[in-house]
């Protein structure tokens, strides 16, 4: 189970729109910093600072190759989250089912003359 701070640090990093699509990009495999920059309207700077809070968050890494620091996505803290919001997912199911059944409960209880389409 994820640290309430690693989640914190992940759910931040993708508060960001430009993270988010970083992200999406790095999904499609590795990249430069320079070919992160492309899509967008920023500068280097601008897009390298978005890939410190991204690698704060554990969710990209980079390595060296030699003239090349390529970005590579990291699926763990991702996988983290989604299991986090599993949890609720399951709840609200479970909730949705009771309301289901209670509802199916109470249209049996009620003549069908009396029902409203």
């Amino acid at each position: 189970m994820p640290t309430s701070s690693q989640l914190d640090l992940t759910f931040a990093a993708l508060a960001d729109p430009t993270r988010r699509a970083i992200l999406a990009r790095l999904a499609q495999g590795d990249a430069t910093v320079n070919e992160l920059v492309e899509p967008f309207a920023m500068s280097q700077p601008a897009i390298s600072k978005h890939l410190k809070v991204l690698e704060a968050a554990g969710l990209v890494s980079r390595r060296q190759e030699a003239q090349r620091r390529p970005v590579h996505i990291e699926g763990l803290p991702l996988a983290d989250a989604v299991g986090w919001l599993e949890t609720y997912r399951k709840f609200w199911e479970q909730s949705y089912n009771r309301l289901d059944g209670l509802l199916a409960e109470l249209q049996s209880l009620t003549p069908k003359s009396d029902r409203k389409n």
